[in-house]
């Protein structure tokens, strides 16, 4: 009988346990009130008490205290004199600053886009993901793509400086957005300021695509900075 020559067996690859991220509680506890507050769920003003908070996420007094001092580094929290700690209010004259900085910002972008060629698409994606959210009426989901849009346009200038300002900006705009978008009831209509711009850029229609953008910024602007301003505790 003729002998039978098996076949090796197939490798098989190695375990992948990849090391298990540890962050501190600090950390922890810093992230969730930062999310909290550029979502606008802990309004600007919101007294901050370290017992409730300490109560409320199942933690003691000390991350609490390290979480607030990290927020008021990252400029969301500030002391008051014989307060304490509070969600740092937003003045009128701040959201017209933010704002004016940010339409100084992504005009320098849209420039640099449609002069370079650049694949404007990736742009779509967050498109598509406001369209959703308003179609569910998410608040939350469609302020987070609307800042993922105007992030991944500045990151599409391909210009590191600006990005990095842009950062620096970041946590305020998201902030003022979250605010805007709860004072502005039609979220189609927050969507739909958005596919202009792309079509724009894909067509290298350099004065559509700085009008549209500078349109689109100066109009959250003139929704009045003072009626965000006013959402403050």
């Amino acid at each position: 009988m003729p002998e039978t020559t098996l076949a090796p067996a197939p490798a098989i690859a190695p375990p992948d346990f990849r090391p298990i991220e540890q962050m501190p509680l600090r950390t922890i506890v810093a992230d969730m009130l930062r999310r909290n507050i550029i979502t606008g769920k802990l309004r600007p003003g919101t007294v901050l008490v370290e017992t409730a908070l300490a109560e409320q996420m199942n933690v003691s007094r000390a991350p609490i205290r390290e979480a607030i001092q990290i927020l008021e580094k990252d400029g969301l929290v500030e002391t008051v004199a014989y307060k304490g700690k509070r969600v740092k209010p937003l003045t009128a004259r701040e959201v017209a600053e933010t704002y004016s900085l940010r339409e100084a910002f992504e005009i320098f972008a849209v420039r640099r886009i449609i002069e370079s060629g650049t694949d404007a698409s990736a742009l779509w994606t967050h498109c598509r993901a406001m369209d959703d959210a308003a179609e569910k009426g998410d608040r939350e989901a469609l302020t987070a793509a609307d800042e993922a849009f105007h992030r991944t346009l500045i990151r599409l200038s391909d210009h590191d400086l600006l990005l990095t300002l842009w950062n620096g900006l970041y946590l305020r705009i998201h902030q003022i957005m979250a605010l805007r978008n709860v004072a502005q009831p039609n979220l189609h209509d927050i969507a739909a300021n958005h596919p202009p711009i792309v079509r724009a850029l894909e067509a290298r229609d350099m004065p559509e695509g700085v009008g549209l953008i500078a349109q689109h910024t100066r109009r959250l602007a003139n929704f009045d900075p003072a009626s965000i301003a006013e959402l403050n505790v």
